[in-house]
């Protein structure tokens, strides 16, 4: 093992220049020692993976075509149903059927939501978290804004054009017609749900806080849609767009109840999970080991995360997602959760036997998705722990597997023993890159390295990233400067792998 203070490459310290330029800490451990494994017994990285990607890809694309399918279609019916011609009517007309548009479309973009968040496995595995996540942010705020719009100018339109008129136009709507007063107690849920996902209502919410608030978003949908059932002018004179909506509210319904509900809690009953190991790496981290008969049955790989309910008294309803930071064995699965909020601190309480409810594997941090031979692996803070498990599932290799580890200080490292000797153990190529982070620009360095461009200090550390799988683990800003680096130095998109998270 070499220990060089701010190394760059694997060969020699770098000129005197650099690291007075450069005064952080950066730690190479080499390949010395390593166990390659034999060349027989390694898979080639490009034989297994080239099915999965092209699945993934047609996946991804057959989604994004069956949205669009939905939209379109909505539209659609609102043509048909004179919805053009009345733009060239009175005020009100044009009022009203444009606000009948946004409704409509406002109604299958929550509803595209509502199947989004039920995780269907399919769905899940070809975008992975932050590809979901982005869509669930642009589908849903584009929900939230024509959802406004339709209820002002279906509102103004029925006034009469008439400002004077809106408000006993309102009461008028929530005292007569069927369906709603109930969406307005889920206008309300759902206005609650955006305003606490804007990013600096997130950051002063605890996980478990916004989780909860988070959930109204189903009673939202449930209460803001039925009044289309009862009232709306594309259900009452048209068979085939009630039973096109129907379709809708069924499939998507139905998503929820089987992928959410349905099937974690019947793996969970037929084969149960128990906590088996609660192991604390000092005051900031915990570790869980949990195992069972059905753990087989999950086909997890490394660097996959799983949403975990203890069943040890109050909160257990409370989902919360966790990484594993070990390689699935087919008989225990393993997380380590930093100490960050009420959740992860009641880790430490668990008791051997406590029953675990599972809901995953999630995640597109895994081999099966690498398109080439050698992989760059960079976590920051508790991002190492799938990037521990990611390590040990890839096949030994001779250099071919680099690992950057973002962390404050060596007091704060994650799993540090562990990881060096994983990669001691896979032949890969260990550099820690320590110092807070810059915080008057967008950057994934450290303040000490304030003078350093983001992509040359990621070419220094691996200068071949544009030829890697490169797979990114960390705080959002700082996966997000990270892929930015990434993608500037070459990487092809395609290449670059993300989960991120809250701190």
């Amino acid at each position: 093992m070499y220990r060089f203070g701010h190394a760059f490459t694997a060969n020699a310290q770098p000129p005197v220049s650099v690291v007075q330029e450069l005064r952080c800490r950066m730690t190479l451990v080499s390949k010395l020692d390593s166990m390659t494994a034999p060349r027989g017994l390694i898979v080639d990285a490009t034989t297994r993976r080239g099915p999965i990607r092209s699945v993934s890809r047609g996946v991804r694309d057959g989604s994004i075509i069956a949205a669009w399918v939905v939209v379109v279609g909505v539209t659609s019916l609102w043509i048909s149903d004179g919805g053009i011609q009345d733009l060239f009517g009175s005020a009100s007309e044009v009022l009203t059927s444009t606000g009948r548009l946004t409704g409509l479309i406002a109604s299958a973009l929550l509803l595209i939501q509502v199947f989004l968040m039920a995780r269907v496995p399919m769905i899940e595995k070809a975008w992975g978290q932050d590809g979901l996540t982005r869509m669930h942010r642009i589908i849903g705020f584009s929900s939230f804004v024509l959802m406004i719009l339709h209820i002002g100018l279906v509102t103004l339109g029925y006034a009469d054009a008439d400002p004077r008129l809106l408000w006993t136009t309102t009461v008028d709507f929530a005292l007569n017609y069927p369906g709603l007063l109930l969406a307005a107690a889920g206008t309300a849920a759902l206005i609650m749900v955006v305003a606490t996902s804007v990013r600096g209502a997130r950051r002063r919410l605890r996980y478990e806080s916004w989780h909860l608030i988070h959930l109204y978003g189903y009673l939202g949908a449930g209460l803001a849609l039925p009044h289309q059932l009862w009232t709306g002018q594309e259900f009452l004179n048209s068979t085939p767009a009630a039973f096109f909506w129907w379709t809708l509210y069924a499939v998507c319904a139905g998503a929820v109840i089987v992928y959410r509900v349905a099937l974690p809690l019947w793996k969970s009953l037929r084969e149960p999970i128990r906590v088996l190991e609660v192991r604390s790496e000092g005051d900031r981290a915990t570790t869980v080991t949990v195992g069972g008969s059905g753990v087989e049955r999950l086909k997890a790989q490394g660097g996959q995360y799983f949403q975990w309910r203890f069943l040890d008294g109050p909160g257990w309803s409370r989902a919360h997602p966790y990484s594993l930071s070990a390689a699935p064995d087919g008989v225990t699965l393993r997380f380590t959760a930093a100490v960050v909020g009420d959740g992860s601190t009641q880790l430490r309480s668990l008791r051997r036997g406590t029953r675990v409810l599972l809901e995953g594997p999630y995640g597109r941090m895994h081999p099966g998705v690498r398109s080439q031979p050698k992989s760059l692996l960079i976590g920051a803070g508790a991002g190492i722990a799938p990037m521990c498990a990611l390590l040990e599932s890839l096949p030994p290799t001779d250099g071919d597997v680099t690992v950057v580890y973002r962390t404050r200080t060596s007091h704060d490292a994650l799993l540090g023993d562990e990881l060096e000797g994983l990669c001691r153990q896979r032949g890969a190529v260990l550099r820690i890159v320590e110092g807070h982070r810059i915080r008057d620009r967008s950057s994934w360095l450290p303040q000490q390295a304030q003078a350093w461009d983001d992509t040359d200090a990621l070419r220094s550390l691996c200068p071949d990233v544009a030829q890697r799988d490169v797979f990114i683990c960390g705080p959002k800003e700082w996966s997000d400067a990270v892929c930015h680096a990434a993608r500037t130095a070459g990487t092809p998109p395609s290449q670059i792998h993300v989960e991120s998270f809250q701190p």
